[in-house]
């Protein structure tokens, strides 16, 4: 018997003061059952990261949400379609093959891999070769110690207020904050 995903439900208020973006967002996450809760949270940080592109890119009329990820490896975690349904923003987390991305490459403006946990740069380094001539692609290494501290943000039912100023994301619950700085690799 094929193991269900464990649904999470989050109200995500997002303060983007880089991009002068504020909106709420009520999210529905579906975990697959081989993914971590680190690894949820970490989509849950690049919805945030990337919120503002709703405005900057779509002027409001798009749709920014998860997608299939771990249950279709036709669909990003996390993605930004226009209101024609084009793909704009494509976003991988974890350490995905240097093949899709480059498929991936190919079906979006934009794409945007968000790697975390002590082994990225192993992984780093055995495709960065492999992803030099995709241009609208962007990889950033989330810290393992951030990373590992989201995890324990996670619950079925969140309220979590993202802060974003000088390119720092503060992902809060209301009782603990995580500082998350992330590095550009590409």
């Amino acid at each position: 018997m094929a193991l269900k995903s464990t649904i999470f439900k989050a109200t995500l208020a997002v303060a983007d003061i880089d991009h002068g973006y504020y909106a709420d967002h009520a999210l529905t996450l579906a975990r697959h059952p081989s993914e971590t809760d680190e690894r949820m949270m970490i989509r849950l940080v690049a919805l945030a990261l990337n919120a503002h592109q709703l405005q900057d890119i779509c002027q409001g009329d798009g749709t920014l949400a998860f997608g299939a990820g771990l249950s279709n490896v036709d669909e990003p975690d996390v993605w930004l379609r226009d209101f024609t349904g084009e793909v704009k923003i494509w976003i991988e987390v974890g350490q995905p093959e240097d093949k899709p991305i480059i498929k991936a490459c190919g079906k979006a403006d934009e794409v945007i891999v968000y790697c975390f946990n002590h082994a990225a740069e192993i992984w780093w380094r055995g495709i960065e070769n492999k992803l030099t001539r995709p241009q609208n692609l962007k990889v950033y290494r989330v810290p393992t110690n951030a990373s590992q501290a989201l995890a324990a943000l996670a619950q079925r039912s969140m309220q979590l207020q993202a802060t974003i100023q000088e390119n720092t994301l503060t992902l809060g619950d209301g009782v603990n904050s995580i500082d998350v700085e992330l590095l550009r690799w590409k």
